[in-house]
């Protein structure tokens, strides 16, 4: 079993400069800065409610919009989630969350597959909260499915603040991601019939 599940992604493009580190057996301790007071907070509760590590420092082009930011830095913690699970050998691989916020109730459930994919069976009602455009969530999820080569499903059950939706979102998604992640002593080597994810 791998002990030092960590990883360390530097991405630079013409739109975005972002640096990540991220542990999957962490403390839940973060130090994020995306230049969006609402995105920061977002992955602040992903941190601490998956018990993951993360320091994501992200400078982007936010003359123009929120889109390139938010979108890069799901391509960046996903590649980082990816990279740092390594060969996946003895983790459980499916894990799932419901997560109550308030009048809010949302879903999530992941799976380790090798094969991206999202399910987003939501509604916003406003087009931001705070700096952050709403649409770019369904982005975000939609850019760590890809670059982490796993499926997402997130599923908002009830609610109707946005930013409560939202956040209900990132946590649902930290607690599926820490259980997926976990060792299972009943799993020798990979779990799954074909041999391989």
């Amino acid at each position: 079993m791998q002990n030092d599940r960590c990883a360390k992604i530097n991405r630079k493009t013409s739109e975005t400069d972002i640096r990540a580190i991220f542990e999957v057996d962490g403390d839940g301790k973060s130090k994020i800065n995306t230049g969006i007071g609402f995105f920061n907070h977002m992955l602040e509760g992903f941190s601490k409610h998956g018990f993951f590590s993360l320091n994501l420092q992200c400078d982007g082009d936010l003359e123009v919009d929120c889109h390139h930011t938010i979108e890069d830095c799901g391509i960046v913690l996903g590649e980082a989630i990816k990279e740092a699970i390594g060969d996946k050998r003895g983790i459980k691989r499916f894990g799932s969350s419901f997560v109550p916020m308030d009048e809010t109730l949302v879903f999530c459930a992941v799976d380790l597959s090798g094969r991206p994919y999202l399910v987003f069976d939501a509604n916003f009602t406003t087009e931001k909260v705070g700096d952050f455009d709403t649409e770019m969530v369904k982005e975000f999820f939609y850019a760590i499915s890809y670059s982490a080569m796993m499926n997402i499903h997130i599923r908002v059950i009830s609610g109707e603040n946005n930013h409560h939706i939202i956040e209900a979102m990132f946590k649902a998604f930290a607690r599926a991601l820490d259980e997926a992640t976990k060792y299972d002593d009943r799993v020798q080597g990979l779990l799954s019939t074909k041999g391989s994810l």
